[in-house]
């Protein structure tokens, strides 16, 4: 344990899986105090567990994070416990379909926006008020290799994680003089069930993340957890406004 995010208190949202769930146990490694938040209440209370069972100091609550008062209240819950927030891990996210833009639906637009964009932003509301009160803090949102480039077949994933990356750095602009660091992990490719299940549902033939990768594979969770827990902890005290590709390359090719 390097414990270089040592006492610090940490929202994690989706952390119920995948990136989340690996954020959860490396975090609690480093020393971190959490609030993990996902709408799967069964796996979230089970990565919960594990962590106090290992004498972690955690809290589950099921979050869905486009909904305002749950957001609000999760962030209540964490001051409570804790005492006060210090950072967090705005990881929660949803697939898309995959549809050209024309035979979209609205309600597969309004879907994904809610989530992937519209719930970055009640999240930083509700976490960045709560930083202004104890004095600073550190944010990172889960963006996607989606943020810089055209995934195909994903307009509203795009939009979503495009967003995502503009808001980041102007919050980042917005809160420096309070001491708020905010930065996003942007993946390309990552071996979760999330990814699973959106490469079942693209066209044949239709590359992804592992195929783009210099490396010839897809990340592991923790790959990218790893990059999130030294965004948030003092180590990158001078990183803010960072969008960090965390994709083997891919955005690069």
């Amino acid at each position: 344990m390097t414990e270089s995010l040592n006492n610090k208190v940490i929202i994690i949202t989706g952390a119920a899986t995948g990136i989340g769930r690996a954020a959860a146990t490396l975090f609690a490694g480093n020393g971190a105090r959490l609030v993990l938040a996902d709408v799967n209440e069964a796996d979230g209370q089970s990565i919960a567990s594990a962590i106090a069972g290992s004498g972690g100091s955690v809290e589950f609550v099921r979050t869905d994070v486009g909904d305002p008062a749950q957001v609000e209240a999760m962030v209540e819950r964490a001051v409570a416990r804790f005492g006060r927030l210090d950072g967090a891990f705005n990881n929660a996210g949803i697939g898309y379909p995959h549809r050209r833009l024309h035979e979209l639906e609205q309600g597969d637009w309004d879907r994904v926006l809610r989530v992937n964009l519209t719930g970055v932003f009640l999240c930083m509301k509700y976490e960045i008020a709560a930083m202004l009160k104890s004095g600073g803090g550190a944010i990172v949102n889960t963006g996607s290799v989606a943020s810089e480039l055209a995934i195909p077949l994903a307009a509203p994933y795009n939009a979503s994680k495009h967003g995502v990356l503009g808001l980041t750095r102007n919050a980042a602009h917005d809160y420096a003089v309070d001491g708020i660091r905010v930065n996003a992990v942007l993946p390309g490719g990552v071996d979760t069930p999330f990814v699973e299940k959106q490469k079942a549902a693209r066209n044949p033939g239709q590359p992804g993340g592992e195929d783009k990768s210099f490396l010839r594979r897809m990340a592991s969770p923790v790959e990218i957890a790893e990059a999130a827990a030294w965004l948030l902890s003092d180590r990158a005290s001078f990183v803010t406004g960072h969008g960090m590709n965390v994709d083997g390359g891919f955005a690069a090719a």
